[in-house]
């Protein structure tokens, strides 16, 4: 692979950079002015941790390979998942996780991976007719053993202590079938055959699941629906659900990317028979993927680079427009989005083994795509109350990469772990300047991030998505006295450089101390850099 190298940039000026805290002193040339403003007294909203959430597909190497490796296996593992990843989810405080899809969901029957393992059947999956997987090995990708089930998901969530998120089969099940899964999980100790069978399966106390998918991308692989009919079925599936202790909080399943006839048309025909049913959607799903540029995941220049960069960004203008498309039936937005599926999307040829449907090695470019979209998820916390990125292991844009006995993190969790410090905070309105970059159609701000408040503690985060230029920019903090700062950044002088597991840390975020001098921060941002700064307010 040649190395592309970046004018301006030092290997380490992630722990280097001079980051100054002045009195308002001259910063910068008069052709290329940068500034932040963090207004403080301009509060969005508070950022939810279920922001950062995640998703696990029974797809390639996610469940079998990834997280699930038994518990006879001599990976080291807690009770079946794999050690080191539930170790570093540890790390992310992920709050929830979606499962078990995805278009896997809408051919599952969730009694085939409950009771003992060795009785429960083994069915193929739902992806097996894909191309990838047909000229692959046999094994659990094509037909799954159901070793991983409800059981099985729940100690996973709770040994990384995420809430679950479920995802119910509206295609090829019936609204029994979910409500008995519901009762399952939920029904009180000892009170329901269903309670006792769970108890019997070892899980006496109930796993209190509070998120409910209901079907999944019902426009195309979840049932090929018009949006009238899955409202109709949305409401079938809804009615008179039992609550146990635990009320169900229902996700719909929304659109594809731009598709607001999709979000009009179920949201008219819920509400056209009765505005209170407005009350049984808890968020609505949306799903984007920002797609690829270039010739694969590893193979892209300079003008695929900033591409990928604006795919990512449109994120923003989507939440617009589905927002405003939902505000027309339902002026109160009572009603909020959750994207349960976002991120890259690059072609097959870079995934760790041949089983890994749509698994792929994620570069610095992917670290970018992660970082400008949990951004705009923070800077839209009034409107966003639930994310999860595509996928958790061996698929899409994952946050780790592993094989038998191999496990790495991908850039991807780097910016999780740096990102996590926003949860619960609240975003407050942030004003970036800087001149654009990018080529042609291809532009993008030359900085873009968000902040949030926790008390007297300022997060913020910035993306520099300039391959050559360093931007030094002023920061100013309104109503406030700065007392300390904590930097992390995340970049390399190779664009595509990534972790591999001959090279685990090849890209990893650095951290550098400051100095309070003044009132306003000055920071030289790297080319192409994702940086977080911690800062203590008097």
């Amino acid at each position: 692979m040649t190395t592309m190298k970046r004018r301006d940039f030092l290997k380490q000026a992630a722990c280097t950079s001079a980051l100054l805290l002045t009195s308002r002193s001259p910063l910068f040339a008069a052709n290329q002015p940068c500034k932040i403003e963090v207004l403080l007294d301009e509060p969005i909203g508070t950022i939810s941790p279920d922001i950062y959430g995640h998703f696990a597909e029974h797809i390639g190497g996610v469940i079998y390979d990834g997280i699930w490796v038994g518990e006879g296996s001599s990976i080291p593992n807690y009770a079946g998942m794999r050690k080191s990843l539930v170790d570093h989810m540890r790390r992310l405080n992920p709050s929830v996780v979606r499962w078990p899809g995805g278009c896997f969901a809408d051919s599952y029957n969730w009694r085939d991976g409950v009771g003992p393992r060795y009785q429960r059947p083994t069915r193929p999956n739902f992806w097996i007719n894909t191309r990838f997987l047909q000229e692959a090995p046999d094994g659990p990708a094509k037909y799954d053993p159901n070793e991983f089930g409800t059981d099985e998901f729940i100690a996973f969530c709770r040994l990384i202590n995420a809430q679950p998120y479920l995802a119910a089969n509206v295609r090829s099940a019936s609204a029994r079938d979910f409500y008995e899964w519901i009762e399952y999980c939920n029904a009180p100790a000892g009170s329901t055959t269903l309670a006792r069978q769970r108890e019997a399966n070892g899980c006496r106390d109930p796993f209190k699941v509070r998120f409910w998918g209901v079907g999944n991308e019902s426009w195309g692989c979840g049932g090929d629906f018009t949006p009238q009919e899955y409202a109709t079925e949305f409401r079938r599936f809804t009615s008179w659900v039992p609550n146990f202790d635990t009320p169900p909080q229902f996700i719909a399943a929304g659109p594809n990317s731009w598709d607001e006839t999709w979000t009009r048309g179920f949201f008219e025909a819920l509400t056209r028979r009765s505005r209170g049913l407005l009350d049984r959607v808890y968020g609505w799903g949306l799903h984007y993927y920002c797609g690829t540029a270039g010739k694969s995941a590893l193979a892209f220049g300079t003008e695929a680079w900033y591409e990928l960069l604006r795919k990512a960004a449109a994120m923003e203008r989507l939440i617009d427009n589905h927002w405003t498309a939902m505000g027309e039936f339902d002026s109160d937005h009572h009603v909020k989005l959750a994207i349960d599926e976002w991120g890259a999307w690059h072609p097959a040829g870079t995934e760790v083994h041949r089983t890994h449907l749509f698994g792929q090695t994620s570069t610095l470019r992917d670290a970018l795509v992660a970082a400008l979209t949990l951004d705009i998820f923070n800077r839209n916390a009034d409107k966003v109350i639930m994310a999860n990125i595509a996928q958790l292991v061996n698929n899409l844009q994952s946050l780790f990469l592993a094989h038998e006995d191999q496990f790495i993190v991908t850039p991807n969790y780097h910016v999780f772990e740096m990102y996590s410090a926003h949860q619960n905070g609240q975003s407050v309105r942030t004003v970036f300047s800087a001149p654009e970059v990018g080529q042609g159609e291809n532009t993008l701000p030359g900085l873009a991030g968000s902040a949030s408040l926790h008390g007297k503690r300022l997060v913020l985060t910035v993306v520099n998505p300039s391959t050559t230029e360093t931007r030094e920019t002023q920061i100013t903090i309104s109503r406030a006295t700065v007392r300390d700062v904590a930097v992390r950044a995340l970049s390399h002088d190779d664009l595509r450089a990534h972790n591999s597991f001959a090279n685990p840390d090849a890209v990893v975020p650095r951290d550098s101390s400051a100095r309070v001098t003044g009132a306003d921060l000055v920071y030289a941002f790297p080319p192409a850099s994702v940086v977080r700064m911690t800062v203590a307010l008097a």
